[in-house]
């Protein structure tokens, strides 16, 4: 019921439908420091702000939950479906070549700019899709809400903000991920780790090392600061390791120093195989250098071992592992800082239905612990599973399947959702199978093609569900 009407608005609303994700993905929304008023920062708030006039601009009542979440309701109703969205985005990054960060573009059918995927794309979407049930007059005896949050990518406390004062909806759903229906979850560890010792002042040495900027995010680049290395051997080495690992380098001389940049390929840390690690690039540069002895190249040489060049599945940490449902182990060293007496580092693991603390996380502790590596991460969070035979699972599937012509199956994802912790949350869209949208990465995209469907897929998710 209602597909031709619901195809004939989408259609109709097309160009508007870009100018808004456009509107949205103009802001840098990536968090940033507290400012009053604004728990994440000017960028986060913005596009919250914008959203919410948008959202009242087609006639919705909203409500901001003190800057944290903004909801969208269709009626006033009880609440039968929530559809969890985020507004909040990872760091623009380097390597982009299409278009600007924050200056959304269409070509070839694909909307280009950071957030367009992930996730203001789908925000925007599930908003279209809520205005098609209103303003085509499907009649629903319940309510479905549109959540916004906008610290999704840094630990989701503004939905913790929300569900402290607001109950579940019976059903959720996040267009945070991708088709069909994502109902499993993998667990996460985030390992942090760190050691100290007693500055060393022998050459050559290494005086610093930066690389990464979030734990959820296979670092592209990273930087090392060196001393007393001879230029002809750094540049010998350098070549040898740029064929053993892809990663490629750069030298730069500061007065006595060198400034070695090394540039990989970022990627989600739930997919780390899709990327070319610069961190574990750098550091297998740094440990064929003819460094002087000392503790800090002795605890470089540990973390190598532990976490090796291309190693994303923790074998040499000894979790490696997998099950049926939900697939295998995943594991990407994402940050590392080393200084002249000590390091900080984090790695992201994503965990299958089979792992635990005592087969992941103490195994790790006591590995680190063996190289003299203190490992400072105490709980892991645990996998999401939803039942893929409940009624609502089935409608999803059903009319994913009906707007589609492709095959309805429950699939499990490494990437956490806002739904993670919801006891009948799923992810569903906004990715077809088979789209690498880049999240995460340089010149990330949406295909307009797979927003328009998604907006027709939840506007018969809505009538369905809350008729």
């Amino acid at each position: 019921m209602y597909r031709k009407e619901i195809e004939a608005y989408v259609e109709a609303h097309k160009e508007e439908m870009i100018e808004d994700i456009f509107t949205l993905c103009r802001v840098n929304s990536e968090k940033m420091p507290y400012k009053e008023g604004m728990p994440y920062g000017e960028g986060a708030g913005k596009a919250l702000s914008l959203a919410m006039e948008m959202a009242e601009s087609y006639g919705f009542s909203v409500t901001n939950y003190d800057n944290y979440v903004g909801t969208v309701d269709l009626n006033d109703k009880p609440q039968q479906l929530d559809i969890l969205a985020h507004l909040d985005v990872v760091p623009a990054g380097e390597g982009w070549k299409v278009t600007e960060p924050f200056q959304p573009i269409l070509l070839d059918g694909k909307l280009y700019g950071r957030g367009t995927a992930d996730d203001k794309g789908p925000a925007v979407a599930a908003l279209y899709a809520l205005r098609c049930v209103k303003e085509l007059g499907i009649p629903v005896s319940k309510n479905a809400r549109l959540i916004l949050g906008t610290d999704e990518e840094c630990g989701s406390s503004d939905i913790a903000h929300y569900y402290a004062v607001e109950k579940e909806a019976p059903m959720t759903f996040s267009p945070d991920g991708a088709y069909p229906v994502v109902n499993i979850e993998k667990g996460s560890l985030k390992g942090e780790f760190s050691a100290e010792w007693e500055e060393s002042t022998a050459l050559p040495r290494v005086c610093s090392v930066e690389a990464g900027v979030k734990v959820n995010v296979v670092p592209s680049k990273a930087v090392a600061k060196l001393e007393g290395v001879d230029i002809e051997v750094l540049k010998d080495t350098i070549e040898e390791v740029e064929k053993k690992t892809g990663i490629q380098f750069e030298i730069k001389l500061e007065e006595q120093y060198m400034i070695v940049t090394a540039m990989g390929k970022n990627a989600h840390a739930s997919r780390p195989d899709e990327g070319n690690n610069a961190l574990t690039g750098m550091l297998v540069l740094l440990t064929h250098l003819p460094l002087a002895p000392c503790a800090m190249t002795e605890k470089m040489e540990s973390l190598l071992k532990l976490m090796p060049h291309g190693d994303t599945s923790g074998t040499a940490l000894g979790i490696a592992m997998e099950d049926e449902l939900s697939g295998d182990l995943t594991l990407a060293f994402s940050m590392l800082t080393i200084s002249l007496t000590g390091f900080q580092g984090m790695f992201d693991s994503r965990c299958p239905i089979c792992a635990t603390e005592e087969n992941v996380l103490q195994v790790v502790k006591a590995k680190m612990e063996e190289e003299g590596i203190s490992f400072l991460t105490e709980r892991m969070n645990p996998p999401h599973h939803v039942s893929g035979d409940s009624d609502f699972v089935k409608t999803l599937l059903r009319v994913y399947e009906e707007y589609t012509g492709k095959e309805g199956k429950c699939e499990s994802m490494g990437g956490g959702t806002y739904v993670h912790h919801l006891k009948n949350g799923v992810a569903f869209g906004a990715s077809m199978p088979g789209t690498d949208n880049r999240m995460h990465g340089p010149d990330e995209f949406a295909v307009l093609d797979e927003l328009l469907v998604s907006v027709k897929i939840f506007a018969q998710v809505i009538a369905d569900l809350c008729k």
